[in-house]
């Protein structure tokens, strides 16, 4: 199991020159449409000169409105403590989501703020944002084994071979024909169990520990690579660096 994964130097985000209304359309601020009248109105400067043309072209850094330099124009990473009962879906329709603990101004970001990975209603921990996509592949992508633990309690003692069950690379989920990949699993009670994957199948933890006898009761996600929560509530959340960082 890959434990000393860590994030590596990735991109700057998105710092093309483009117009002015499509820079601000893309960080959220308002509709190309009504960026005419916030040109038209003062409100927009680039390098210190009050813009004319909303289909001026610009660098993002450049770009001032009322003066503020603009919302995180080469883009968002969060790490955020996912509470329960919110889903990762933009669905509204689901209910109650990830996004709705989020400043409105970054919700209506182009591309969208979305989660690396889901986690599910009824579990809580760590969970990346971004509305970097090339960030998100990379990050789901199985081919890079990124390790994730979670601690599951559940609704019967463990037995002690569960771990070898885990770490065999044999464990088939039900409705599945490939087994799933080696994992790893570390007893911290009789029923409280920590689970390292370096997958993220549908529901896995939950269908793994069904698929040896027993039920998932609660279930939350301590680490992400080389990133813990460090001390956040749920529902908070910190910024992470889109360059470099590591555990």
């Amino acid at each position: 199991m890959n434990k000393d994964f860590a994030f590596r130097p990735f991109f700057h985000g998105d710092q093309r020159v483009r117009r002015i209304d499509q820079i601000l359309a893309n960080l959220g601020y308002c509709s190309r449409r009504e960026a005419r009248g916030w040109v038209e109105k003062g409100h927009v400067t680039v390098r210190g000169a009050l813009a004319d043309d909303p289909g001026q072209k610009a660098h993002p850094s450049d770009v001032l409105v009322d003066g503020e330099p603009l919302d995180h124009p080469e883009g968002l990473l969060l790490l955020l403590h996912k509470p329960l009962g919110l889903v990762c879906s933009h669905d509204i329709r689901e209910g109650p989501t990830v996004y709705d603990l989020l400043p409105v101004r970054w919700r209506q970001r182009n591309p969208v703020v979305t989660s690396i990975g889901r986690l599910d209603k009824e579990t809580s921990g760590l969970l990346l944002l971004t509305d970097q996509t090339p960030l998100v592949h990379r990050l789901t992508s199985p081919k890079h084994k990124v390790p994730k633990i979670y601690v599951a309690t559940v609704d019967r003692d463990l037995a002690p071979d569960l771990a070898g069950v885990f770490a065999a690379g044999n464990l088939l989920l039900e409705g599945e024909k490939e087994p799933c990949a080696p994992a790893e699993l570390r007893l911290r009670g009789p029923r409280v169990a920590e689970v390292t994957l370096t997958e993220g199948r549908y529901h896995q933890v939950r269908r793994m520990f069904a698929a040896t006898g027993s039920t998932v009761l609660t279930l939350h996600r301590e680490r992400f690579g080389g990133l813990d929560l460090g001390g956040l509530n749920p529902g908070q959340w910190r910024e992470l660096p889109l360059d470099a960082f590591s555990a």
